[in-house]
């Protein structure tokens, strides 16, 4: 049995990131230079990153699959990023940060990381601001807060309804800073396909150059891994289409433990799937629930009307609408958690009250917040979402409800790490959304950009330096070293392999297979049968694939459909993985709702005798049962209870 060492300091909660910091090793400037730290992501986690070893002094190789660091799927975060700066004076402080996110997961959380996390989150407003981010100010010049999911107070800061892009753009200077020194040097349309371990520690990827198809090897003395989450599992989602899983998938297959693979968010203002022909799906932000109310009707009839186009959400009158969050969570009202937010609107839907064609979409309705504030505010606050909305659904959101329906969205689980962010092959680290490290069983909204910034500026420079500190005798590595020469072998014979299936279905229609499994079977309602089910189907499709996919063009060449083949049979692993690891946890927390376990009310039921644990699953081989090991969560100083947003 594998001994789960997380490394977290002594002390009490809130000294433990200083007692760390005051007690690790440090790399002194010159020896700096000597050593090479591979960055994979040029997301808010990896740009923070690269941009922070490279003003340093490292020397930093800087890796992303897109034509650009700017067009990383950061730049798809709405509504804000939290912090505990309590401007708002109404009660906030680091320790209810900390609080309301480990709630929020449901305490299937790390508790230090969790309060680190809080700890640093002010430092992030301040890098930023400084770094130009236009933050939304109130009249007097201050910056400006909203409220988000499981949050009673309003410490979401935010730039409209392009927060992620504006804090993208700002870490992307930063980075383009040390490019321009030479610190970091920036590989654009590179995607990694394996990592290499030289005696057991990470010193290098294997990456396929996508404009030349070329293979090429490149070494350093870590490797940070910042490739955000797998949900594309799923193929509909809110993520990007080149969003994918795969670089974590083959640290996972070198020895890296997968930690929480089943603890995927579904949030629930997407827009609905509207055809068969859709790539992916558009979310609403979050912060929409700050001002928009949902509903539905309260008479069947009402719905079944709406759902034949008979009539629209406005010629329904306010005494025949159901708010059934505000009924059913008065405390917090529409601003409950995500996965509490979807899984009452998957239930209204199931009882048919459900509002469009297909009788699966909820009203977020503006109609109350226009009359109080004025068309102008709501604008002014939400303007671009709206029109966003508009060139998608083709209705005026300040005329009519939106309508909404919750979606895949974020991963919760990801490559286990330790309090230092490093993974359990040594010096192989992963951050933000590729690791499983502060969200638990369900991530608040405006919390996955926190996490990537934290990790990026304030975490991983200080922990990196506390494992560099004994390298810096260690030469720098040939990649002409017989390991980098077998990983580019094995990845050049699994190319050969998929161009020479030549079979009869194009990867996209795999993919959608895959979705309706996982999405039918592994989404918001879990089962022992279903999720059985899944395992016999996911074999199925996994043969089929290799089988009888069909991948044109060449392998040696620009290839998208062979880029998407690759990330595919990843995909197909990764859902297996996910679906054995929520048919093991027999209970409900978070986003992972197994149907057998609810309360009366039907909430999330936690077993927190059996399940206060992180599951950490390790590769065996091809076509064999992994083994799962258990990090137990132990809380210092929180008291584990049920989640209630009612009062």
């Amino acid at each position: 049995m594998a001994t789960i060492n997380s490394k977290i300091p002594a002390g009490p909660l809130k000294d433990k990131w200083t007692n760390y910091k005051d007690h690790q090793k440090l790399v002194n400037p010159a020896n700096k230079r000597r050593l090479d730290i591979i960055v994979v992501g040029t997301g808010l986690a990896g740009a923070s990153a690269a941009a922070s070893f490279g003003e340093m002094g490292f020397n930093v190789l800087n890796f992303c699959i897109q034509d650009s660091p700017r067009r990383a799927h950061s730049i798809a975060a709405q509504g804000g990023i939290n912090a505990a700066k309590n401007y708002q004076n109404d009660g906030d402080s680091v320790y209810r940060l900390f609080y309301d996110t480990i709630k929020g997961g449901d305490y299937r959380a790390r508790e230090a990381n969790v309060y680190r996390l809080a700890e640093v989150s002010n430092a992030i407003i301040d890098q930023c601001v400084a770094q130009g981010v236009p933050f939304a100010r109130e009249y007097g010049g201050l910056l400006d807060n909203r409220s988000f999911g499981g949050a009673q107070v309003s410490r979401t800061f935010y730039a409209r309804g392009q927060t992620g892009q504006q804090l993208l753009l700002g870490a992307y200077s930063a980075l383009s800073r040390q490019v321009g020194l030479g610190k970091v040097k920036l590989y654009t349309r590179h995607e990694m396909l394996d990592v290499v371990l030289v005696e057991g520690r990470a010193r290098g990827i294997i990456a396929r150059n996508l404009v030349t198809g070329k293979i090429e090897r490149f070494a350093a003395h870590a490797v940070v891994i910042a490739t955000g989450g797998y949900g594309n599992a799923f193929f509909l989602s809110t993520n990007a289409m080149a969003s994918n899983g795969s670089a974590a998938w083959q640290c996972y297959k070198k020895g890296a433990y997968f930690a929480n693979p089943c603890m995927a968010q579904i949030h629930p203002t997407c827009i609905p799937v509207h055809g068969d022909y859709q790539s992916k799906l558009t979310l609403m932000s979050e912060s929409l629930r700050n001002d928009g109310r949902i509903w539905v009707p309260k008479d069947i009839e009402d719905a079944k009307r709406l759902q034949r186009g008979e009539i629209k959400g406005k010629d329904i009158p306010e005494e025949k609408r159901d708010y059934y969050l505000e009924r059913r969570y008065p405390a917090f009202g529409n601003l409950v958690p995500r996965d509490v937010a979807s899984r009452a609107a998957k239930e209204r839907c199931d009882a048919g009250f459900g509002v469009n064609n297909t009788g699966l979409a909820v009203f977020l309705d503006f109609s109350d917040a226009i009359n109080r504030l004025g068309r102008n505010v709501v604008e002014q606050k939400y303007g671009n979402l709206f029109q966003m909305y508009e060139k998608i659904a083709d209705e005026n959101p300040y005329e009519t409800p939106m309508m909404i329906y919750p979606a895949i969205h974020y991963t919760m689980g990801g490559l286990w790490v330790d309090y230092e962010l490093m993974t359990s092959i040594p010096g192989l680290f992963a951050i933000g959304e590729a690791n499983f490290s502060d969200h638990g069983a369900n991530r608040l909204g405006a919390s996955a950009l926190m996490q990537g910034l934290a990790d990026g500026y304030f975490v991983i420079p200080y922990t990196m330096q506390n494992y560099l500190a004994d390298q810096i005798q260690v030469p720098r590595f040939s990649t002409d070293l017989p390991e980098f020469e077998a990983a580019e072998k094995a990845i050049q014979d699994r190319i050969n392999r998929i161009m020479n299936v030549k079979g009869q279905k194009s990867v996209d229609d795999l993919h959608k297979e895959l979705g309706h499994i996982m999405w039918d079977n592994v989404g918001m309602g879990r089962d022992k049968a279903g999720l059985e089910e899944a395992i016999v189907k996911l074999d199925a499709l996994k043969k089929e694939f290799w089988k009888n996919v069909y991948v044109p063009g060449e392998g040696n060449d620009l290839n998208i459909e062979l880029e998407k083949a690759l990330r595919l049979a990843d995909f197909i692993e990764i859902g297996s993985l996910m679906a054995h690891d929520a048919l093991d946890r027999e209970e409900s927390c978070g986003g992972h709702f197994r149907i057998e376990h609810q309360t009366e009310e039907g909430e999330a039921k936690r077993d927190d005798d059996k399940f206060a644990y992180v599951s950490c699953w390790e590769y065996q081989g091809e076509d064999k049962a992994p083994t799962m090991y258990k990090e137990d969560l132990v809380y210092e100083e929180t008291v584990r209870a049920q989640r209630n947003y009612k009062n």
